[in-house]
């Protein structure tokens, strides 16, 4: 049985290929906080709305010693199209082989125009300095999330 992430819990370090160039490895940020939002794909309406919402809390999220990223199916060429398009100022990590997909179970069965689907479920986790597994947000909505997770992280004290 592969091993899944648990509120409460250490979270085991993965790598993953992120827009910023290298490679992003959890162990990296030991000392901060990640704010890991899943979001099923790129240039779509939701996941758009959601983007845009963390950049323009960034600033506020760096303040209370956290980082944002974004982690889709898509590839790093997508991402770069992406990031791009609405000037995004933190990293898009691509997880193609869903591997962190699967660490996180945020592949779920969706109905994409009537037709079954696996895909990632909309999703939010936040790994506080230690890398431990202090909050976890599910089958979210797009607008007004970024908030609520600059909320739940000011809470963390």
């Amino acid at each position: 049985m592969p091993v899944k992430v648990e509120l409460g819990k250490k979270v085991p370090n993965f790598k993953v290929s992120s827009s910023a160039g290298d490679d992003f490895k959890l162990s990296d940020f030991k000392g901060k906080k990640i704010v890991l939002y899943f979001y099923p794909k790129d240039n779509t309406p939701g996941c758009t709305t959601e983007s845009i919402e963390f950049n323009e809390l960034l600033a506020q999220f760096k303040k209370q010693n956290a980082e944002v990223v974004g982690l889709s199916r898509d590839s790093l060429k997508s991402h770069d199209k992406f990031i791009c398009k609405f000037d995004f100022k933190f990293s898009l990590l691509s997880d193609e082989d869903e591997e962190v997909c699967k660490l996180f179970d945020v592949i779920r069965e969706k109905n994409m125009y009537g037709k079954k689907v696996m895909g990632i479920e909309r999703s939010t986790f936040v790994i506080d300095e230690d890398q431990k597994l202090v909050g976890e947000f599910r089958k979210i909505k797009a607008q007004g999330h970024a908030a609520e997770m600059l909320k739940f992280v000011k809470s963390l004290k």
